[in-house]
């Protein structure tokens, strides 16, 4: 199911990105002592009290005319219109600024639910530097320190009492797929020609698809529902207003689905804009399959095994999807698309039996012995698969800050040996035994 939306918006250098950085638990934005370092919005996800949000952050709006500023605004006027709560984030030590309040009138036209929060507020004595933000008329000022962790537990209370209501998957036991990838490469043809009608519109103009469509279909016995994206465009490269719409409505559309489908053009070749897009679907820990469009388009020399050999380098950290080289404008091999999104889905169901598990596990350690790493050795006495879509196994072990990345990665491999995990990644956790 869509993830609900929290956009944190606000003047450069109030503290946006720190918070940013605290509810999503790792330092994806860049946080640095001086205006305007974020430019462009960045995508987290963020849990509190059982509850899943996506996170997104954007740049400093300022009224002096700086640079990237027509870019930053409207990437946060779409943050605004796309959020289901803002968090506007306003800096207790400098205290009431223009800036603040050239933000508050892009607040005051939109309807969402708003959060003031008076950041940089450290200790018990700043406390009453927060009362005159309430001159803003966006209600009570939330007290809080990013830096710190400070009234950021209550800030959380209060965005996920805001959050609109979870609703339950309406594709109960049918495959749902998307189409991913940057504009023009064929996502709608593809689901033309799966579905042999003209079900959503064709064009040869980059980001024609503006919204998603869901179509449900059935192959036989199987029951599919193909979800038709807008390109997700690079971040920071294209500043067209509805571009933007499109990436947050794509992000939602992975979140909503079993299998995503990444579509490369094979007339242009790999970019990185194509390890960008599938990084969201990674990260959702979603079924992947690589599909290479426009085949009959490939440079000359251009052979399968070649473009095999440049995925596989480029795409290291989804060795696991299937390949397949297909043309939607001759139908070329189309029919082998539906059959590995399929394969996908049924991997990422796949479980294996407790004792199997741990005997493959015991077998790579004797094979294998872990590494030294943080001053010892990890030592795994038994596991359990936990759950499915993705298959998830817990490691139960001495330490686990012992495990090291790469030994993670073997044991992953020798799942995929012992087992068909075709299209799906696969989440080792390591838990220290009681």
């Amino acid at each position: 199911m869509p993830l609900g939306l929290v956009a944190f918006v606000g003047a450069p250098n109030v503290g946006k990105s720190t918070i940013f950085n605290r509810i999503v638990g790792s330092r994806t934005s860049i946080v640095e002592d001086t205006p305007g370092v974020t430019r462009d919005r960045l995508y987290g996800t963020g849990e509190w009290l059982t509850r899943k949000f996506r996170v997104v952050d954007t740049g400093g709006v300022e009224i002096k005319n700086a640079p990237f500023q027509t870019e930053i605004r409207a990437q946060v006027q779409i943050a605004i219109d796309e959020a289901d709560v803002i968090v506007f984030v306003v800096d207790g030590k400098t205290g009431l600024t223009g800036d603040d309040e050239e933000v508050a009138q892009m607040l005051y036209r939109s309807s969402k639910p708003v959060l003031l929060a008076v950041n940089k507020i450290d200790n018990v004595e700043r406390l009453g530097d927060a009362a005159e933000f309430y001159a803003l008329g966006l209600g009570d000022p939330h007290a809080v320190s990013g830096a710190h962790g400070i009234g950021i537990g209550d800030l959380l209370d209060e965005i996920v009492a805001l959050l609109p209501e979870e609703k339950e998957e309406t594709y109960e036991g049918q495959i749902t797929f998307s189409f991913i990838g940057r504009p023009n490469v064929g996502k709608s043809s593809l689901t033309n020609s799966l579905l042999g009608q003209s079900r959503v519109i064709v064009n040869s103009l980059a980001g024609t698809t503006r919204d998603s469509i869901d179509t449900p279909f059935q192959v036989n016995d199987d029951h599919f529902v193909a979800i038709d994206t807008a390109g997700l465009v690079k971040r920071g490269k294209i500043y067209e207003a509805i571009d933007k719409y499109a990436a947050l409505r794509a992000l939602r559309a992975i979140d909503r689905s079993d299998v995503a489908v990444l579509v490369i053009d094979a007339s242009t070749g790999i970019i990185d804009q194509d390890r960008h897009v599938v990084g969201y679907a990674l990260e959702a820990k979603k079924g992947i399959v690589l599909v290479v469009n426009k085949w009959d388009l490939a440079q000359k020399g251009q052979t399968q095994e070649s473009f095999t050999e440049e995925i596989k380098s480029r795409f290291k950290f989804v060795d696991f999807a299937r390949i397949i080289y297909v043309s939607a404008k001759t139908g070329r091999d189309v029919d082998e698309i539906l059959p590995a999104i399929k394969q996908a889905y049924e991997s990422a169901q796949r479980r294996i039996p407790t004792s199997i598990l741990n005997q493959i596990i015991l077998d790579a350690q004797n094979m294998n012995p872990t590494p030294e790493f943080n001053h010892g050795r990890l030592k795994i006495f038994y596991s359990n698969q936990v759950a499915v879509n993705p298959p998830t196994f817990v490691m139960f072990c001495n330490d686990p800050k012992f495990a090291h990345f790469s030994y993670t990665r073997y044991l992953e491999n020798r799942l995929r040996d012992s087992f068909d995990f075709t299209g799906t990644p696969l989440h080792i956790i390591y838990r220290q035994r009681k």
